[in-house]
Order: C-alpha cells, then sequence, then structure tokens
C-alpha cells in the first residue's frame, strides 16, 4: 500500500507492506525509498514502511525550515535530523504503530540516532547500513559548503554523476554497470532539497555518546568499498549496551542494501530473529 500523511506542513509519502514484525527502513540521500526495494523482495515475515525521507522521493520539503543553522553558509535552510526524526514518528502514529525495529543506510542511521534520543521506548532494535554517529569533521563541512554552492550556481546534475560514481563500489559497479544509472535515476531532490539536506548533514551532532545509551539490539553492517564511511568509524557501535552485531561486506559500497541485497536481507532475516530464540 501507498500512502500519504502530513507533518508539519509538508506532505509525505510511505509504501506500507507485507505482515510482521513492523520495520521502517529510512534510505540514504540523495535516493528515495526505492532504495530498499530489492532487499525487501529478499526479505519476508516483516511489515516494512518505508517514507520517502521530507525533499525526497514524492515527499515535500515543506516551507518552514530554520535558516542559519550551517555558519558556513547562514543562509542555508537546514533540514535538520530533529525535523526527519519527527517526521518518522509522526509516521508511526499515523500508522498506529506503538513501537518497531528501524533501519537506515547513511542520512537514515542518522536519523536513528536522533529518534532514539527522543523516544527509545518505540525502538525495538536499530540497524545502521554504511552510518556512523560520528558528526562532519572541518574537511566534511568545507566540503557541503563547496556543494552548496554549486546547487545554487548550477543545479544538482553535476554532483548527483559523480555521487552515482563514487558511492558505489568498485566491485558492484564492475559486476553490474547499469547500478550506477538505476541509482542516477532515483536522486532528484531539487537544488532546494539538495541545499537543506548537506546543511543538515553539516549541522548533525555528535551522536557517538549516544551509542553508549543504546539499550536495545543493534546491527552494523560496513562496506569495505564505502568511499563515505569506514568500518573504524562503524566499530563504535559496538559500545552499544543493549549488544552490538557486527558485519563487514568487504566488496560493498556506500549503497550496500541495494549492492548486495541478498547478503544484507539474510544478515537482517537473521539478527531479527534472534529475539525468538
Amino acid at each position: 500500500m501507498n500512502g500519504w500523511y502530513e507533518s508539519d506542513g509538508a506532505k509525505l509519502s510511505f509504501r506500507d507492506t507485507g505482515a510482521g514484525v513492523p520495520v521502517v527502513f529510512l534510505h540514504p540521500t540523495p535516493l528515495d525509498r526505492d532504495y530498499w526495494r530489492p532487499l525487501i523482495e529478499d526479505l519476508g515475515g516483516i511489515r516494512a514502511i518505508i517514507p520517502d525521507l521530507r525533499g525526497h522521493g514524492s515527499s515535500e520539503l515543506g516551507q518552514n525550515l530554520p535558516v542559519g543553522g550551517f555558519a558556513r553558509v547562514p543562509d542555508a535552510p537546514v533540514l535538520t535530523m530533529a525535523q526527519l526524526a519527527n517526521d518518522v514518528l509522526i509516521l508511526l502514529d499515523h500508522l498506529e504503530v506503538p513501537e518497531a525495529v528501524l533501519a537506515g543506510c547513511s542520512i537514515g542511521g542518522y536519523v536513528l540516532l536522533e529518534l532514539w534520543r527522543r523516544a527509545p521506548e518505540r525502538m525495538q532494535g536499530l540497524a545502521f547500513v554504511c552510518s556512523k554517529p560520528q558528526p562532519d569533521g572541518e574537511a566534511n563541512l568545507a566540503r557541503r559548503a563547496a556543494q552548496i554552492a554549486q546547487f545554487r550556481a548550477g543545479g544538482t546534475g553535476t554532483l548527483f554523476d559523480g555521487m552515482a560514481q563514487s558511492l558505489v563500489g568498485p566491485t558492484a559497479r564492475e559486476r553490474r554497470p547499469e547500478i550506477v544509472a538505476e541509482l542516477r535515476a532515483r536522486m532528484t531532490l531539487t537544488p532546494e532539497a539538495a541545499v537543506a539536506v548537506q546543511a543538515g548533514l553539516a549541522t548533525r551532532p555528535d551522536s557517538a555518546p549516544t551509542v553508549a545509551t543504546i539499550g536495545v539490539p543493534v546491527l552494523a553492517i560496513a562496506g569495505g568499498e564505502d568511499s563515505a564511511v569506514t568500518p573504524a568509524e562503524m566499530e563504535v557501535f559496538s559500545a552499544a549496551p543493549g549488544g552490538c552485531e557486527f558485519h563487514l561486506l568487504p566488496d560493498a559500497g556506500h549503497f550496500a542494501a541495494y549492492e548486495q541485497p541478498q547478503k544484507v536481507a539474510t544478515l537482517l532475516a537473521e539478527w531479527l530473529r534472534q529475539p525468538e530464540d
């Protein structure tokens, strides 16, 4: 079932399919919810709730984003992790889902950490795919400011072309060259949304201290060919007191769940079954 709901003045889209334990899947930027489609096709026995994050896919960006949070680009609107987390909580309320397992890739994982800070009682487990708790360092802050300038001057085309190439692992590009075009076709953010997303990523908080408070089971899946998030950065999730199951996919890039959907689905299914053993 495809559906719509409203959150803080924006009309947001989602897909709700299957039956079983509810699992909310949060996609990476600049992709949309279709990122999870190959994995969900290989994963049975769950209720998959897959929203388009605000500003992505069919979801609106909204009109009232805060401005001024990113000091390097003080006039940029900021799509904060807090706003994205609030959108997810409103979706859960809309669907009358009191608690769920949540899975997030990249920015999706950053939202999971914000959700844990805000509503831990609604989290049954957290699965992070190619995501990390650390904030941006100086090099990334400078890169995001430069990308905002480029989005404003020339639109999204050139940068998104580059992301489709660089964020897919070289092994996936060699095995299935068409994957780059497939993912590029799902990068449909407007320049305004792309600016707000980059400002939001730049201003996300340091979530490493949050990891030490996570009392539910954690699954962490890292890509050995990930150009954006290193396995060492993801190993920090091992400090979660609820327990962390860590896996490294040596030949996967940043979009690991799309590059290797069967492998990631198997890891996720095995992890989801553990509490029942």
